[in-house]
């Protein structure tokens, strides 16, 4: 056991100097002259201070507007199927209706039954009242936040945030916490807006005046311009041309030396617009961004290939947050900010101070055990442990991970198990010694017949860990990472580091007996 081949002897050598690399810049004044894949651990929220966000998903919004949706289906399907009906409304929860042919009344009942099958119909003083059932709302309303809290995960990341705590809460509500970020307002506004597009085409047969006078058809609405846009009113058809939801990536760019948008569709969006382009030709395109037309351009030919340019008399930046909103997606639904605080970095001093003093308590007492109980081997494993703490801290930073007090737990968790092996291992050789074996034997017994059993306590911790990391969010998964990743470290700095320190021990003293009996 005490032959370690030269290449096995370099690479245990370059994996350390790998983790001494790593760490070195936790210990960095000016961390931001370094470059960006030479950073230190990033600190959680309750170590460097940050904001704490409470949002609420307006669900109600998302209800209303399938509401609205399915009366337009109903108004489609009705007239397919050349059906008369008077007073077709929208409201918060429901579509209204009524069928003054009461023959009419069972086809049309069928004909919006096979419009979603979630519907819901109820006759109610002569009028038909269309609902969704309450499995169906509760499902609708799990997906408005789920859908919520990925596109705020997408927008905070672009924003260059490391590592925020996004999560559910409750039925409808996401905290969202931010290290690090002390003034939330540019969060905020970003998170406000909804980023829903469509393009529509303005109506060419009338006219916004006309539209103020009453004088509207059914099939059109008037939608306000935005501070950028050529006009304060447009007059845009209902009927999406193309949807958002087909966009599937967006870039800030320069036309003519003023900045402007381009996007890209999806394969069936791209189709879309091509046909819209190719069949209005001389026609405005509307584009409309949260209920305001950004920019109304001229089709002046058929735009293929899936791709175009919106322009809107945009700034750099404008152009640069608006080409974010587009590639992150739209908000399903409005979000309010119930709840916002920041956590001050003095507060996450002392939490550094606390858990530093931990560690140093905690290592002193490992430390200060190994010596009195091994001896010299509690020297070797004490070197073992400092190589382990600089290769956990390398593989933190190596990482990106982020540190939180549970982390820092973790790692004083860690100390302790990074002895256990040797504990075993030297235990080992003590009792192969009693049993009549020469030094070298009971050296190389200790290595191998402990290593099952080392291997199988730090896989039990390490199916655990994995565990806590599916399963824990927050804090929770901080603590199970370091777990993890100490328990590796220990690992190889047990097993590699300790071998190769004590191999180099035996070949250079040619000790006579061993120093921990």
């Amino acid at each position: 056991m005490y032959k370690f081949s030269k290449a096995k002897i370099y690479l245990i050598a370059f994996i350390c100097l790998l983790g001494v690399f790593y760490s070195i810049p936790n210990f960095v004044k000016d961390k931001a002259s370094l470059p960006s894949w030479w950073q230190p651990v990033n600190l959680g929220l309750d170590l460097q201070g940050g904001s704490h966000l409470l949002l609420e998903v307006e669900t109600d919004v998302v209800i209303k507007e399938r509401m609205q949706a399915t009366s337009d289906s109903v108004r489609q399907a009705l007239r397919e199927k050349r059906i008369r009906y008077l007073s077709l409304s929208a409201n918060n929860d429901n579509v209204s209706l009524q069928i003054p042919n009461l023959i009419d009344e069972n086809e049309a009942i069928s004909a919006i039954k096979k419009i979603d099958r979630d519907l819901v119909v109820e006759k109610n003083d002569g009028k038909l009242d269309l609902r969704y059932s309450e499995e169906a709302l509760k499902q609708l309303m799990l997906k408005t936040v789920d859908q919520s809290i990925e596109i705020v995960r997408r927008r905070i990341d672009e924003l260059g945030t490391k590592e925020p705590t996004i999560q559910r809460q409750g039925q409808n509500r996401i905290l969202v916490q931010l290290p690090g970020v002390e003034n939330p307002e540019a969060v905020k506004t970003l998170l406000g807006k909804t980023a829903k597009l469509s393009f529509h085409l303005v109506d060419d047969k009338s006219s916004a005046a006309d539209a103020r006078r009453g004088r509207i058809s059914s099939s059109s609405k008037l939608m306000p311009g935005s501070a950028g846009s050529y006009q304060s009113q447009y007059l845009i058809e209902r009927r999406v041309v193309v949807g958002g939801e087909h966009l599937t990536d967006s870039q800030a760019t320069f036309q003519e030396g003023s900045p402007v948008v381009s996007f890209k569709f999806d394969t069936l969006g791209g189709r879309k617009f091509g046909d819209a382009t190719r069949k209005n030709v001389g026609r405005q395109l509307a584009i409309v961004l949260d209920g305001e037309v950004i920019s109304a351009p001229n089709i002046q030919t058929a735009i293929m290939g899936g791709s175009g340019i919106i322009t809107g008399n945009f700034t750099t930046t404008e152009a640069n947050e608006l080409a974010l909103l587009l590639r992150s997606g739209a908000l399903p639904a409005p979000l309010n900010v119930l709840e916002e605080r920041t956590v001050g970095p003095g507060l996450g001093a002392d939490s550094i101070k606390a858990g530093g003093y931990a560690c140093l308590i905690g290592l002193a007492g490992v430390v200060i055990f190994m010596l009195l109980a091994y001896g010299l081997f509690g020297t070797f494993t004490t070197i073992a442990l400092a190589i382990n703490m600089f290769l956990l801290l390398g593989a933190l930073s190596f990482l990106q991970a982020t540190l939180t007090l549970p982390g820092i737990a973790g790692i004083v968790l860690t100390m302790g198990m990074a002895v256990d092996a040797n504990v075993l291992i030297f235990e080992r050789m003590r009792e192969e010694v009693k049993y009549g074996r020469s030094l070298l034997n009971a050296i190389d017994a200790g290595f191998k017949n402990a290593f099952s059993t080392i291997i199988d306590a730090n896989l039990t911790t390490m199916a655990a860990a994995f565990v806590l990391f599916y399963f824990g969010t927050g804090p929770v998964r901080g603590f199970a990472v370091t777990l993890a990743i100490g328990i590796l470290t220990s690992l190889f700095s047990a097993i590699m580091v300790t071998r190769l320190i004590v191999a180099t021990w035996v070949e250079r003293s040619k000790p006579k007996s061993l120093p921990i009996i």
